[in-house]
């Protein structure tokens, strides 16, 4: 049997799914899919001091809407509420914690105004995740995730990357279907603003 490269699989594993679904699936996103509220109450990101959640976190004119705890049961939330957690707790903290990127929460990051600047984010978060998973290499795989992960710091970081991994096909297909539900309940706003 000869030797798995399993840095390469790993990172072959997202950047498949990334590339030939998840990605065009957030081509052309709107405005008005990335604010749309399908349901009362939802939590989205927000120009700052409008929202109605207990918190609004962000250091920007856009703020992200939450309550620790979360309440029971969960608010529903919007395509930009879930890119803002895919971009930030997903993503940010993590290339923070593990490579290199200026440190981020969800209180002092600047939530995107728009459907292209969140995607643009994404984007950015997304390359430097994929990066960083490669300079691991086979022997960064199997090194402890460290103080950064709390009660997981002992886990290997290969493990984070699997869990990191299934956040985002889990997160970003729930905002794909989002988009179809905009598209089969709204159908007239995605043929005007396309």
């Amino acid at each position: 049997m000869t030797d798995q490269n399993w840095n390469l699989l790993l990172r072959d594993q997202l950047a498949w799914h990334w590339t030939h679904q998840l990605r065009p699936r957030l081509a052309g996103l709107t405005d008005d899919e990335y604010f749309w509220e399908p349901a009362p109450d939802c939590w989205s990101v927000r120009p700052r001091g409008t929202g109605t959640a207990p918190v609004q976190a962000g250091s920007g004119a856009m703020t992200i809407d939450f309550a620790m705890p979360e309440p029971d049961p969960p608010p529903f939330t919007t395509i930009a509420w879930r890119l803002g957690h895919v971009i930030v707790g997903v993503l940010a903290m993590r290339n923070a914690s593990h490579f290199g990127r200026a440190s981020t929460d969800y209180q002092s990051f600047e939530y995107a105004a728009t459907a292209t600047a969140a995607l643009a984010q994404l984007d950015t978060e997304y390359a430097t995740w994929l990066a960083g998973v490669e300079s691991l290499g086979a022997s960064g795989l199997a090194r402890p995730c460290g103080e950064a992960e709390g009660p997981y710091a002992e886990r290997s970081l290969a493990e984070l990357v699997l869990h990191i991994h299934r956040e985002l096909i889990h997160h970003l297909g729930e905002v794909c279907l989002l988009r179809d539900l905009h598209q089969h309940l709204r159908p007239h706003t995605r043929q005007e603003t396309s």
